[in-house]
């Protein structure tokens, strides 16, 4: 198939774009589709990005809804300290600009994470199957004892009892491995 922008080279980027019900496909070379960049994707609204999007139908923070609708006063604006990215900056662009803006946009991040990710904040890794068997058994262990947390506060003592057995035979195991219980 060859592009449709230049009628030179051939097609390599393919776009359908459903509208009112109205189906277009444009096909694009690698050339053509860097020259054109979103507008081919997005003519409607010429400042408009993925970015923009996603952030739009995540509903990221109160300061994008803000930033949206008017002026951010020079007090509130929250700006990272070492790369100088402003929180709104980062809603727009996606990304962060440094390791600092972790620490600074933080008590920011936690809806965000929240929504992007099913309610989890905290990221535990992943390990694959066939390694690391202890560490899976760790991991077990931390998660009985949460559940065994929310089994004394629910007053279910026998239940508890249960887990707490579990969590000592699985400790047992860990240091048979030679692994640290933790």
């Amino acid at each position: 198939m060859i592009c449709q922008e230049c009628n030179e080279r051939p097609a390599t980027l393919h776009f359908t774009k459903v509208v009112n019900g109205e189906k277009t496909e444009v096909h694009l070379c690698e050339h053509c589709a860097q020259d054109k960049g979103d507008k081919f994707m997005f003519d409607s609204s010429p400042g408009f990005s993925v970015n923009n999007l996603l952030a739009g139908l995540l509903n990221i923070s109160p300061a994008f809804k803000q930033a949206k609708t008017s002026e951010i006063p020079q007090q509130e604006i929250l700006q990272c300290e070492k790369c100088k990215m402003t929180f709104q900056r980062f809603i727009n662009v996606g990304r962060f600009g440094c390791s600092h803006c972790y620490e600074t946009f933080e008590s920011h991040l936690d809806p965000i994470l929240k929504r992007v990710h099913s309610g989890n904040v905290e990221h535990h890794g992943k390990v694959p199957e066939r390694m690391g068997g202890a560490i899976h058994l760790k991991k077990k262990i931390l998660q009985l004892r949460t559940d065994l947390k929310t089994s004394i506060e629910n007053e279910e003592f026998e239940k508890a009892a249960e887990i707490r057995d579990e969590i000592r035979s699985l400790e047992k195991e860990v240091k048979k491995e030679g692994g640290d219980a933790e």
